[in-house]
C-alpha cells in the first residue's frame, strides 16, 4: 500500500498586483503558510510522500529569500517530497531550481524531478513517472514516454505531470502543454497526479488535478485543497480524499440594486464576511441617495474586516429623491442646479460611461459634505 498527498500550483512569489500592498503581502505570505499546513498534514496523516505537480514557484526570478522560505516551510514533513517543474518554473539550464541547489536549500528527503524519468520510492514500492516541463510552453505531450517507461514488478505506477488534459478543462484552456486524456490507461498508471488547473478536479478515476493549495483568483473551481491518495496494491483503484488546506475564501459578487430591500440584503451579506474572505464586488442598478450612502458605508466597514477587497460601484446610478434633496438643503438655488446637472448626466443615454460614474461619485461626495456641514451653513 502507498499513501501520499498530491498538491500543485503553489505559485510561491505571486505578486497580487491588483491589491493594495498590505493586502498583497498577506496573500503572498498565506501561500507559504499553507505549505507549512501541507507539511503538517503529511506528518499527521503518516503519508509516504508528498507529490508536487508543478508551478511550485510563480517566477524564475523570485528572490533567494523566497526560495529559502519555501524550503523552510516544508520542514514539518521529513518524509519524501517529489517536486516537478511546471510552466512557471520550468527546468531551464539555469532556473529557480538550480539556484535552490546552489543555495543548499534542497534537503536529502526532497527530490527534484528536473529531467523526464522514473523516480523510485522503494520503501513503499512506488515508481513515480515524472514529466517535468523544460520550457514554458510545449506543444508535444510530455507524458508520452510513460507508455513505455519501465518500473519494477509489483511497484505502484504513479504519473506526475503539469499541463492541460485535452478536451477536458473548462473556460477555453488552450492546447499548450497538452496531456492525452487516456494517459493513465495507456501507461498502466495507478494514479496520474496533475498540476496546471487551479481547482481540484477529477478527470477520471485514476487522473486528478489537485488545484492550487491557496486560492489566488476569483474563480469558483474548488481551489484550496490537497488530495490524500491511498492505493492498496498495484493495479487497485485509488481512494482520493480532498482535504481543505487553504486559509482564504475568494468571492466574486455582481449585485444589481432595484429596490431598497436589495440594499438591505447586500449589507447583510457584507456583514457576514470576516478576515478569511477576499472579495471583488461590482454593484449596478439604480438607487436613491440615502441607499447609495448606506452601500458605501457597508463597503467601507467590510473593508476593515476582510483580508482584501476590490469594489466597483461605477454601474450604480444614484437618483436623489425629494427627501434626499430636502436633507441636503438642495431643493432650490445653486446646489439644486448642481444636483439636477449630475442627475441629467446619469440619465443621458449618450453620456460617456466615465462621466456617468463620476456623476454618481459626485452626488455621494456632495451628500457627505452637506451632512457634515452645520445646518445653518448649508447652501440653499
Amino acid at each position: 500500500m502507498i499513501r501520499f498527498l498530491h498538491t500543485a500550483d503553489w505559485q510561491i512569489g505571486t505578486q497580487f498586483g491588483q491589491f493594495e500592498p498590505d493586502e498583497a503581502a498577506h496573500l503572498a505570505q498565506a501561500r507559504l503558510d499553507t505549505v507549512r499546513r501541507i507539511a503538517e498534514a503529511a506528518a499527521a496523516r503518516k503519508v509516504d510522500a508528498v507529490l508536487v505537480a508543478g508551478d511550485v514557484f510563480d517566477l524564475q526570478t523570485v528572490s533567494d529569500t523566497v526560495i529559502r522560505r519555501l524550503f523552510g516551510a516544508m520542514q514539518g514533513f521529513s518524509g519524501a517530497w517529489i517536486m516537478l517543474p511546471g510552466n512557471h518554473d520550468a527546468a531551464l539550464v539555469e532556473s529557480v531550481w538550480t539556484r535552490a541547489q546552489r543555495l543548499n536549500c534542497v534537503t536529502p528527503n526532497v527530490r527534484l524531478a528536473l529531467t523526464p524519468g522514473v523516480l523510485l520510492l522503494d520503501a513503499c514500492q512506488a515508481a513515480v513517472l515524472c514529466a517535468p516541463l523544460t520550457q514554458r510552453i510545449t506543444y508535444d505531450d510530455t507524458t508520452a514516454f510513460f507508455d513505455t517507461a519501465e518500473s519494477p514488478p509489483g511497484y505502484h505506477r504513479i504519473g506526475l505531470a503539469h499541463g492541460s488534459v485535452s478536451g477536458i478543462l473548462q473556460e477555453g484552456i488552450d492546447s499548450s502543454n497538452p496531456i492525452a486524456p487516456t494517459r493513465a490507461a495507456t501507461a498502466r498508471l495507478d494514479y496520474l497526479a496533475l498540476g496546471d488547473w487551479h481547482g481540484h478536479l477529477r478527470v477520471d478515476e485514476r487522473t486528478w488535478y489537485a488545484g492550487t493549495h491557496e486560492q489566488d483568483r476569483f474563480r469558483g473551481n474548488d481551489p484550496g485543497f490537497t488530495l490524500d491518495v491511498t492505493i492498496s496494491e498495484a493495479g487497485a483503484l485509488p481512494v482520493v480524499e480532498p482535504v481543505r488546506i487553504g486559509e482564504y475564501q475568494w468571492h466574486r459578487w455582481e449585485e444589481t440594486i432595484s429596490v431598497p430591500t436589495d440594499v438591505d440584503a447586500l449589507r447583510q451579506r457584507l456583514a457576514a464576511l470576516g478576515d478569511r474572505d477576499v472579495l471583488r464586488l461590482a454593484v449596478g442598478g439604480t438607487t436613491a441617495l440615502a441607499e447609495a450612502e448606506a452601500i458605501h458605508v457597508a463597503v467601507e466597514e467590510a473593508r476593515a474586516r476582510v483580508r482584501a477587497l476590490r469594489v466597483d460601484l461605477s454601474g450604480l446610478q444614484v437618483l436623489p429623491t425629494a427627501d434626499d434633496l430636502a436633507g441636503l438643503g438642495a431643493q432650490s438655488g445653486y446646489l439644486a442646479k448642481v444636483v439636477a446637472r449630475l442627475r441629467g448626466l446619469q440619465e443621458d443615454p449618450q453620456a460617456d460611461p466615465q462621466q456617468v460614474r463620476r456623476a454618481a461619485e459626485a452626488l455621494l461626495l456632495l451628500a457627505r459634505f452637506q451632512r457634515d456641514m452645520p445646518r445653518e451653513a448649508r447652501s440653499v
